[in-house]
């Protein structure tokens, strides 16, 4: 913006401002000033910041907002200002931790803000009349709360004309060209079109190409001004071991994790190997080594908790899923380690860069792994629409008299109540859908497959899986890799990571010691997880059954010996599945084991083992011979009819009622006994259900289900 300056006073709100964020001396950078010029001059301007994690990008909109929110105060005025642009600030921020660091970092900016999410409903009330009365600057929503046809009314109209700025933070979840598209985020472009032409609007990533850019400042409007830097953080030691089986991994993490400076996070890509690798990291170091796992699944309170003994240094790592990421803010992070790839580079330097924002080293490590490539090609089709698919749901919408329920379009469609959700948001961003309070219906606006809109969605992800694949190779530089995947122009060899020292970062070695392994494996496969039984039939099925699972047929809680890709067990099922009577007889005493233990704790003890063969091998019959010769019980087995078994996304009604049709009849030996059914492999658990009804409508005292291998 030549030529144009920050009046005296809004200058001295900008440097109180950035005192109070950064401390004594702490001065706005040149692309700062620009950004907040912009935003607080007239006419006001929409600017689009693209810049590297820990650059200060939240520092734009606090300052901007307390200058404009100074005007409303009745403060001297802006040149060119209007009353119009001094109302509140509403940020769209992605994670409700991010959410609550900001609210923490608007009060030390002068600033009084709030935030509407799922856990705090019992204030929104009291918010909302505050925002009404003008008493709250910053108001910061999720996107998809946003998209909460309530909300929009309640809120959204009421601010409707009078926000002083619109903050989308996280901005590369607009665009489907990114690395995190968010259906949701779409809900933001109503809210631009509904805006005071005045108002400014601000959009910050630090995880945009030149084609997210790009497509992100088009829809914010023609006029938008990026600002974007260079994207390389010195700090960071990139490293790369690839070749390490997955127990190695483990393995690795907890005899170098004492070793790593400071304190950090180390990444997993699934909540189960969260705790798994906690449970690996205590196996070898204590059950009072102070780390925990972090995922999405736990309550916001113990989310926060968390958080705040890593920001304490209280304890050395949290073991987390991509839940904590976005906008995490620990200045003296001192590593980041991945236990597994992410699918993309945008996404991974999006999380290594939480680490080393105000040290002058960190370490960041990648334990790459031969399955990485089978969850990237997972993530890169998962989200394509598919056409047949999407028709069904618009067809079940156009021929209902009354809004839907996503429950109720799972039983008219057959299709899973997930995908079901996501291809309403992706039909809602296209027109095609609208939710209201009483369900989703169709607009009547006629909906196409963009084929070519969607390959080459897809081939980016593909090149981006091939970026990925040049990373964990050490094909040139890594810090180089990265910032080229995000067009840096400035993208260079950093000369500190493991490629170009030609060694990883000392002290540590790829290097795993066998007794660690071992320690690790033999205490993961004590852990077996507890299989809760089914309390509900599914809806509108075609066998009969309706409603809760009566006591009389249904299946006490039962055990689950290895789960997913737990790497324990990876070895040991595959030569299992092989014959190997070796390692059928290991999988059956660490059964025996676990039987053991349930026993204690139930005070069941089965009199029969009935062996229940799902997959394509005779794993199942191995295990409960073993179980019947170790145990001196009786052996049957329930026979399943052959048959083309349902997709593995299919709904529940759908599985459940092929199994229905495909298993029994009962063995009469479970007549007025107990017992023990071993199933070698169940990804939902509906063939369990249905075999314990047939075993205790065969007589059955009770049925223990023992799961080999629950799948994903």
């Amino acid at each position: 913006m030549s030529g144009t300056a920050l009046s005296d006073t809004a200058a001295a709100i900008a440097d109180a401002v950035i005192t109070s964020l950064a401390g004594p001396g702490a001065r706005l950078r040149d692309d700062q000033l620009e950004a907040i010029t912009a935003l607080t001059t007239r006419p006001a301007a929409r600017v689009l910041v693209v810049q590297a994690t820990g650059w200060g990008k939240s520092a734009v909109y606090w300052v901007a907002t307390a200058i404009l929110r100074r005007d409303s105060a009745g403060g001297p005025t802006l040149p060119g200002a209007e009353s119009a642009a001094s109302g509140p600030t509403l940020i769209v921020s992605p994670l409700l931790s991010l959410m609550r660091d900001q609210v923490a970092a608007a009060g030390r900016a002068g600033l009084t803000a709030a935030t509407l999410n799922s856990s705090n409903i019992d204030e929104w009330d009291e918010i909302e009349a505050s925002l009404r009365a003008g008493e709250i600057d910053v108001l910061l929503v999720s996107p998809e709360r946003l998209a909460n046809p309530g909300f929009g009314r309640r809120v959204l109209d009421a601010m409707a004309g009078r926000l002083g700025l619109l903050v989308i933070d996280e901005a590369h979840a607009i665009s489907d060209w990114g690395h995190d598209f968010r259906p949701d985020y779409r809900r933001v472009s109503d809210v631009l079109q509904s805006l005071n032409p005045a108002t400014p609007v601000l959009a910050t990533t630090a995880t945009a190409n030149e084609r997210v850019t790009a497509d992100v400042a088009a829809q914010l409007g023609g006029q938008t001004l990026v600002l974007r830097g260079s994207l390389a953080r010195k700090s960071l030691h990139l490293n790369v071991i690839d070749g390490l089986s997955p127990i190695q991994r483990y393995g690795w993490v907890a005899q170098y994790l004492p070793e790593l400076p400071g304190s950090g996070i180390v990444y997993v890509l699934t909540v189960a190997d969260a705790d798994r690798l906690v449970g690996a990291i205590r196996a070898v170091h204590g059950d009072d080594y102070p780390v925990a796992a972090y995922t999405g699944q736990l309550e916001g309170d113990t989310r926060h908790r968390l958080e705040d003994a890593l920001l304490r240094n209280e304890i050395k790592a949290l073991v987390a899923t991509s839940a904590l990421g976005m906008g995490y803010d620990k200045p003296d992070l001192g590593f980041v380690v991945h236990v597994g790839s992410p699918p993309s580079p945008v996404s991974y330097y999006q999380q290594v860069g939480r680490a080393g924002r105000a040290l002058d080293d960190a370490v960041v490590m990648l334990l790459a792994s031969a399955t990485d490539a089978r969850i990237w090609e997972h993530f890169a089709t998962s989200t394509i629409p598919e056409p047949t698919r999407m028709a069904a749901v618009l067809d079940a919408l156009n021929s209902s008299p009354e809004p839907m329920s996503v429950v109720a379009l799972e039983a008219q469609t057959g299709q899973r109540r997930g995908r079901i959700e996501l291809m309403l948001k992706q039909l809602a961003v296209d027109g095609a859908t609208e939710r209201g309070p009483d369900g989703w219906s169709a607009t009547g606006r006629e909906w196409t497959f963009d084929a070519a809109h969607y390959d080459g969605v897809l081939a980016v992800r593909r090149r981006e899986a091939d970026i990925m694949r040049d990373y964990v190779a050490g094909r040139r530089c890594l810090m180089q890799l990265l910032t080229e995947s995000l067009d840096d122009p400035a993208a260079e060899p950093c000369g500190r990571c493991s490629v170009c020292l030609g060694h990883l970062t000392d002290p540590l070695a790829a290097d795993v010691d066998d007794t660690v392994i071992r320690s690790i494996t033999a205490s993961l496969r004590r852990a077996a997880q507890v299989l809760e039984p089914r309390k509900m039939w599914p809806a509108k099925n075609d066998f009969g059954r309706r409603g809760r699972i009566a006591a009389a047929v249904a299946a006490e809680p039962g055990r689950v010996l290895a789960h997913a890709d737990a790497p324990e067990w990876t070895d040991l099922l595959a030569a299992a599945r092989d014959h190997d009577e070796q390692a059928v007889a290991d999988l059956g005493d660490a059964a025996v084991a676990t039987l053991a233990a349930w026993g204690r704790e139930s005070g069941l003890r089965p009199e029969v083992i009935c062996s229940l063969r799902l997959g394509g091998t005779s794993l199942a019959e191995d295990v409960a011979a073993y179980l019947c010769r170790v145990g001196k019980r009786d052996g049957t087995s329930l026979p399943v009819r052959l048959g083309d078994p349902p997709a593995r996304d299919a709904p529940g009604t759908v599985e459940a009622g092929y199994w229905h049709d495909h298993l029994g009849p009962a063995p009469t030996e479970v007549a007025g006994r107990s017992v023990l059914l071993v199933v070698d492999e169940s990804r939902s658990g509906w063939a369990i259900t249905l075999a314990a009804a047939l075993l205790r409508e065969s007589g059955a005292t009770a049925v223990l289900p023992l799961l080999i291998h629950r799948t994903v």
